[in-house]
């Protein structure tokens, strides 16, 4: 891993990466953070034989275990073809394991503005967003690398946030703003914590990562409307409204195993 760097991943040719400090997990030092390589995974999937006609609508990130840190291959092949829908994947391959897998189905775009409707209800604006939140309880590279500002309704459990990061996802080239603000969603298992995590507390790492995106996002500040919710038997979820300053764009659900430390 890179401890010296001004972005999150460098490119060493068409496959293959290495990460930097900024992509360092939270709970483990040796892991890569999934908010990272959720951007890396989506850049991989949007640029995989693009087609100006179709947008990513979801995607789907199943964690298959740690994610090492250093260096790594990403892995891309389409596994439905089609006129109008397909079915993308990418690997990221570390190790000789598979450490994470994304599909995304890319839908053909056309003009439904006649029929225009978004029930999802707009959270306050990036304005109101006046306190800085310091994730102290949180170790890593990544949450150092991340500006977080808190709204007025922002709880435990029940966070809202707005947030972004200075650091470009790759040194050698630029992203889309759909790209960049996937780089930060996973951020939202841990913006709003219903117990310390940690040492004496309690893990609940996700193990996958849902988005579902109505719209295409644009800009650099991510929204995170988020409700966390723990079972009685070791799983929970937390449940994401997604805006960007336009207002809401799409959701993201993380299943959670919950342990006793």
């Amino acid at each position: 891993m890179t401890s010296q760097a001004s972005s999150y991943y460098l490119r060493h040719d068409d496959t293959h990466f290495e990460s930097t400090i900024h992509a360092q997990g939270a709970w483990n030092p040796h892991e890569q953070h999934m908010a990272p390589v959720a951007g890396l995974l989506a850049h991989a999937l949007e640029s995989f034989e693009a087609r100006p006609e179709l947008r990513i609508a979801r995607i789907s990130y199943e964690i298959l275990g740690l994610i090492p840190e250093g260096a790594f291959e990403i892995v891309t092949t389409v596994l439905r073809p089609g006129r109008t829908i397909e079915l993308v994947q990418s690997e990221l391959v570390a190790g000789g394991r598979v450490a994470v897998r994304a599909t995304a189905w890319r839908l053909q775009i056309s003009d439904t503005s006649q029929v225009h409707g978004i029930v999802d209800e707009r959270m306050l604006a990036l304005e109101h967003a006046v306190d800085q939140v310091n994730l102290v309880e949180w170790p890593g590279g990544y949450i150092r690398s991340i500006e977080v500002r808190a709204l007025p309704d922002h709880g435990s459990g029940h966070g809202r946030v707005w947030l972004r990061t200075p650091y470009p996802l790759l040194s050698s080239e630029p992203v889309s703003d759909f790209v960049r603000l996937m780089g930060l969603v996973d951020t939202s298992n841990g913006v709003a914590t219903r117990v310390k995590p940690g040492d004496g507390g309690y893990a609940f790492p996700n193990v996958d990562l849902q988005i579902h995106l109505y719209r295409a996002p644009t800009g650099e500040w991510l929204g995170l409307q988020n409700a966390v919710n723990f079972g009685a038997d070791g799983v929970g979820l937390t449940s994401t409204v997604l805006h960007d300053l336009d207002g809401p764009f799409g959701r993201a659900e993380q299943i959670l195993t919950l342990r006793k430390l």
